[in-house]
């Protein structure tokens, strides 16, 4: 990598913004876009370090300083002349920004599974049209996509991804009263409110599973999941010999972000080496204390506009209960009744944005 890299940061002030923000110091690239939500005064500190040329914020700029522009829309940052859009918008806001660098042709580190859980086909489709690459962030997805490389598609029997299993993995038996500060303590990694709630309730690996079925292209019935709660190994491929390929590695996020950024070449962290764990553990997952899991094959097996569905009546459900407005258990229910509404129309750009308007319509009923 002779030049430095030129970067784009959508979500630049949340976990997965910052810490990719590490990576380009540790590399010495060039921060050339900044997207973020209310944060300001940490979107300042950023705009100061690494005087970027386009700013956006959700919650609106202060002054910004000489040759710093401020953008209309987190989208028009990502259509930003870069090498490469780091995509860390949560939720489905991030769909337009992911689309916008796709129509752009860029390569997208994708940190935003809700765009590819919603909307998938769509965007690979105009990912081919426009020339854009996928390289994937979460470290799962990652693992998959290292441990896949240079194997022909034919002799993939299974993608096994693995779960921490979340706070809960051993208990309480009853969840009904979990806490949202209970909940929002995750034994492994350092994550935004909302995905560490979905971790919780493993609805995180479902949505990692409908990930894992539009980025690689393989058969939900052939995407796994196991809990492993030293999150050492990130994911795993299983080949038609029965032999298996894994990676292992810290739980440390910047990795991942890093080889995104780096693909097809590595480089070196400053990141100190970590012993192996003494024991490596897996188990299936309880699908009776965390139905979330489950009713994510259902929206996967389902198609068409479910995932969509799925993914927003989960959005609401979150918010309701990180505001006390919902019980733990009540997340899982409210999905499972919108789900089973879930409109019959085929997916398509103007259906999608119709089905996830009104899936979080009826997740504030169910409410």
């Amino acid at each position: 990598m002779s030049e430095p890299l030129r970067v784009v940061v959508l979500g630049s002030t949340g976990s997965i913004g910052t810490q990719t923000l590490d990576v380009v110091r540790w590399r010495g690239w060039r921060v050339v876009g900044l997207a973020a939500g209310q944060n300001r005064a940490r979107l300042a500190e950023q705009v100061r370090t690494f005087r970027p040329e386009v700013v956006y914020a959700a919650a609106g700029t202060s002054e910004l300083p000489p040759g710093v522009r401020a953008a209309a829309s987190a989208a028009e940052v990502a259509a930003w002349d870069a090498d490469v859009v780091v995509a860390a918008i949560p939720g489905l806001a991030g769909l337009e920004p992911v689309r916008a660098a796709v129509r752009a042709g860029r390569r997208v580190a994708l940190a935003n599974k809700e765009s590819m859980v919603a909307a998938g086909p769509l965007l690979q489709a105009e990912a081919r049209r426009h020339g854009a690459r996928f390289v994937p962030v979460d470290s799962e997805h990652s693992a998959l996509f290292q441990a896949l490389a240079g194997e022909r598609p034919e002799d993939v029997a299974e993608l096994i991804l693995t779960a921490s299993g979340g706070p809960f993995r051993e208990g309480p038996e009853d969840l009904s009263g979990v806490t949202p500060e209970a909940a929002l303590r995750h034994p492994r990694w350092s994550m935004g409110p909302k995905v560490t709630i979905d971790s919780a309730t493993l609805m995180n690996k479902g949505l990692e599973v409908l990930e894992a079925h539009a980025l690689f292209g393989v058969e939900l019935d052939r995407i796994k999941v196991v809990v492993h709660p030293q999150s050492y190994v990130h994911s795993l491929v299983r080949f038609v010999d029965g032999q298996l390929k894994a990676v292992l590695g810290p739980t440390d996020m910047r990795l991942a972000i890093q080889y995104a950024l780096t693909y097809p070449e590595r480089a070196p962290t400053p990141l100190a080496a970590e012993p192996l764990p003494p024991r490596l553990d897996f188990e299936p997952p309880d699908l009776e204390r965390f139905p979330a899991l489950e009713l994510a094959y259902r929206a996967g097996a389902q198609g068409g506009l479910a995932p969509t569905v799925l993914n927003a009546a989960n959005e609401v459900a979150v918010a309701a209960f990180l505001s006390g407005r919902l019980g733990f258990t009540g997340i899982a229910r409210v999905v499972e009744a919108v789900l089973g509404k879930t409109p019959p129309d085929p997916l398509t750009w103007e259906n999608l944005y119709a089905a996830d308007a009104w899936a979080r319509a009826e997740a504030e009923e169910q409410l």
